[in-house]
């Protein structure tokens, strides 16, 4: 088949919801993809990283196992079994998600597609035709202009496949992969420095987030430089150095380069016909399309967060709209985040700023710490739960910090979208002793009737 209702162009986490969802709705769907089906996500992104963050936990709880009366031996990390533990559950997911797409009947084709038309793909020679083509090209690791990737300096496509423990890591970036990397090394035994140009680690995160993870760091032990900019590097016989623009020189093993993605779009021929793009990303309004009538665009190519979840919930949204269901449009504000490193970050709505920048004073802001919440004191974790509501008003946003306070993010994210007041959620019941309590409490705080806290 080289025709069908719906031509996708990229197999992560955005082309292959649109696919599966689409041959769902009664649809015919060609899938091109020059690699493996699932993308950066499922083999070089999410998925392996999330792993490692486990390996990384179960080493902590060893070390740290005699705290709560178990003895153990912490003897090291072995990081060829480690890298035999992560591949095999991307081989388990990958094999899924192959099934999947074949028992939807959707045609998948391997090979570098290129737009030659408004409704035509080629690969390796061969035409594919669609009545709608979604562009799902997906994001790669980005560097700085004149620092080559090579040898001791990497982005996380290289970090994952090392089959040792470096001793020593600067991490350039401090964003959610900079301090995932950080944490699971840490955990390993790296010594880690961080070096973040803007104020704040995770600095698109509330500031008391932000504010708390680096507490949390510091008791870690990984260093970190904040609001000091990056200005070369050299590689020496032992590694790296690198040079601040205060003139501060660091040193180190390896250098992780964690300065963000760039929209995967390059000689794809999409500017070449017609469709609207800016600095390499591909413009869309609010329901996926672009300038050109048919075409498409999800994920990380459209300007916005670059989620994995937020690319799969933009493919489901444009197989239904293109089967006419009309659905529902969710802002990127409202789409729920969490950084993976120890403690978790998690996070969904506007945070305090963003709150008073749009309705002033009209803005309630409540804080429930984890030190009352009985499953976080058995877990030994601190952090907190922070809601940011309207005055008389729906929650906006909230905001977490603890371990494995990404668990809780689900009920977070019904909360702002559904637009909830604190008087709502209060009503509800949440089982005891679980962390999610937490989430109850900190609603019972803002509804000012406080349980286990103070008002």
């Amino acid at each position: 088949m080289n025709s069908a209702d719906v031509l996708i162009l990229g197999g992560g986490s955005g082309g292959y919801a649109c696919a599966l969802r689409s041959a769902e709705l009664g649809l015919s769907v060609i899938l091109i993809d020059k690699d493996k089906l699932g993308g950066t996500c499922l083999h070089r992104g999410c998925i392996p990283t999330k792993a490692l963050l486990h390996a990384a936990e179960v080493a902590d709880s060893s070390r740290e196992s005699e705290n709560f009366g178990v003895k153990t031996s912490f003897e090291g990390i072995d990081m060829p079994k480690v890298n035999e533990y992560r591949d095999g559950v991307v081989a388990r997911l990958y094999k899924g998600l192959q099934g999947l797409v074949k028992s939807r009947n959707v045609t998948f084709v391997e090979g570098e597609g290129t737009l030659i038309d408004p409704q035509t793909i080629e690969v390796n020679g061969v035409k594919y035709t669609g009545k709608n083509v979604v562009l799902a090209t997906g994001s790669y690791a980005k560097s700085i202009p004149g620092l080559e990737i090579s040898g001791p300096i990497m982005t996380s496509d290289q970090a994952l496949n090392l089959d040792y423990v470096p001793k020593s890591v600067i991490v350039l970036g401090g964003g959610v992969i900079g301090v995932e990397f950080a944490s699971v090394w840490r955990s390993f035994g790296a010594d880690v420095t961080i070096v973040e140009g803007l104020p704040h680690l995770v600095p698109n995160e509330d500031e008391a987030v932000s504010k708390a993870l680096e507490r949390a760091y510091r008791k870690r032990g990984i260093n970190f430089i904040l609001g000091t900019k990056f200005a070369s590097a050299t590689h020496t016989d032992s590694g790296v150095d690198i040079t601040l623009e205060d003139g501060k020189v660091i040193s180190a093993e390896l250098l992780l380069v964690a300065v963000g993605r760039g929209p995967n779009t390059a000689d794809m021929g999409f500017e070449e016909n017609g469709v609207a793009m800016e600095r390499g990303w591909v413009l869309v309004n609010e329901r996926l399309a672009t300038n050109v009538p048919g075409i498409f665009a999800v994920g990380d190519i459209t300007p916005g967060l670059q989620l994995a979840h937020r690319g799969f919930q933009h493919g489901i949204f444009v197989a239904e709209e293109i089967a006419g269901q009309n659905p529902v449009v969710i802002a990127d504000i409202n789409i729920p985040k969490v950084t993976y490193c120890e403690p978790e970050v998690a996070s969904v709505g506007m945070n305090e700023a963003e709150a008073r920048a749009a309705f002033g004073d009209s803005v309630n802001v409540y804080e429930y710490n984890l030190g009352g919440n009985g499953k976080s004191q058995i877990l030994g974790t601190a952090g907190f739960i922070k809601l940011v509501s309207q005055k008389d008003g729906p929650v906006v946003g909230i905001h977490m910090v603890g371990s494995r306070v990404g668990e809780q993010i689900g009920e977070a994210q019904l909360i702002v979208n559904w637009e909830a007041y604190p008087e709502d959620v209060a009503t509800l019941i949440h089982a005891h002793p679980t962390q999610n309590e937490a989430m109850g409490e900190a609603h019972l705080a803002l509804a000012g009737k406080p349980l286990h806290a103070h008002a």
